[in-house]
């Protein structure tokens, strides 16, 4: 097949800190608040799947703001042809790159073919990553473990990024644990089979001419630097969720850029037009907020910032005054102090 002419050059952007993408939580409220702390940081979708954007609402999976760039795609499937569809609406819709989901370890997606279960098969994972890299110039990406329950050696994963690698697709982004696909839940495979931190680096040894970016258990910025030693790019979940002002380091300590705000009580209120602009599409303020929770995470005030929105933001009619009450809550100079420190 003959690929499509080149669009419009897209955002510049490096792999070096990413935020990865995490089911129910990096909607597009929690990027936009990620991307006013940093704006190097590449942040992610939920997980979509391929069926979700054929037969269903693919204006709502594919919702964002373009605040939130640079952006990628994360899908979800095993058709190839459904997979390079969706790729093209991901060129269309304005995204930076789309990533195939090969790490995901619910029983609900193995039963439809789509995350690690397809570990288990790398020609498929194969072809599929080739027809979408035909339809579309946007960079593909794979994100995947470094095994799973039955095919957990060395030699079989790099079967398995020999197989992929040969379409061309030079980026993988490894989760540092097998997932073992019976007997575990999702938490408990984020939790219980071991991290191994030394492979990933290896895999890099081995394959100098791919990016490799290493997830998985990651929660400080010490530990990013740590791991950058020994590969390309960083990958960091549920902490970056949590304690979304983890990322307001990002920007100074990965890129040697200046941060582009200066306080939590700076990037809240720059929000605020934001969620004004949402409640008047009719969003409900309890589904903004619930990704706001953490920003204060670690200061004084920040229970009762949280217990306040918590209690208030899902009463009818709640507006903008229930963050701007919140976060009176908050001493102002305690978090402009923390600058200095």
């Amino acid at each position: 097949m003959i690929r499509p002419a080149l669009p419009q050059q897209q955002t510049a952007f490096s792999r070096r800190f990413c935020v990865a993408p995490m089911m129910d939580w990096t909607t597009p409220h929690y990027r936009y608040l990620a991307r006013l702390i940093s704006r190097h940081t590449l942040l992610y979708t939920e997980m979509v799947t391929t069926g979700a954007l054929i037969h269903g609402d693919s204006d709502r999976f594919l919702h964002h703001d373009p605040e939130e760039y640079p952006l990628a795609l994360q899908l979800g499937g095993s058709n190839p042809g459904e997979l390079a569809q969706c790729a093209r609406l991901a060129e269309e819709r304005g995204f930076d790159e789309v990533n195939l989901n090969v790490g995901c370890p619910s029983d609900r997606v193995q039963n439809n073919m789509i995350g690690a279960c397809l570990m288990g098969h790398p020609a498929l994972v194969a072809e599929c990553v080739n027809e979408m890299m035909t339809a579309t110039h946007l960079p593909v990406t794979v994100k995947h473990r470094i095994g799973i329950n039955g095919r957990e050696s060395w030699d079989e994963l790099c079967e398995f990024i020999d197989t992929v690698s040969a379409t061309g697709c030079r980026t993988f982004i490894v989760h540092a644990r097998i997932a073992i696909l019976e007997g575990l839940s999702p938490k408990e495979n984020r939790e219980i089979p071991p991290l191994k931190y030394d492979w990933v680096y290896r895999l890099k040894e081995r394959y100098p001419h791919l990016e490799i970016i290493i997830n998985g258990g990651i929660k400080t910025l010490d530990e990013c630097q740590a791991h950058l030693e020994h590969t390309d790019g960083v990958m960091v979940g549920r902490e970056a969720y949590h304690n979304p002002w983890l990322l307001a380091d990002v920007d100074p300590q990965l890129f040697g850029a200046q941060k582009p705000i200066a306080t939590r009580h700076d990037a809240l209120r720059q929000m605020l037009p934001y969620i004004e602009s949402e409640l008047a599409r009719g969003v409900h303020l309890g589904y903004i907020t619930r990704h706001l929770l953490g920003l204060f995470h670690g200061c004084t005030g920040g229970r009762q910032f949280r217990r306040y929105i918590s209690e208030n933001a899902h009463r009818r009619g709640a507006g903008l005054e229930v963050l701007e009450q919140a976060l009176a809550l908050v001493p102002e100079s305690l978090d402009s102090a923390a600058l200095s420190t």
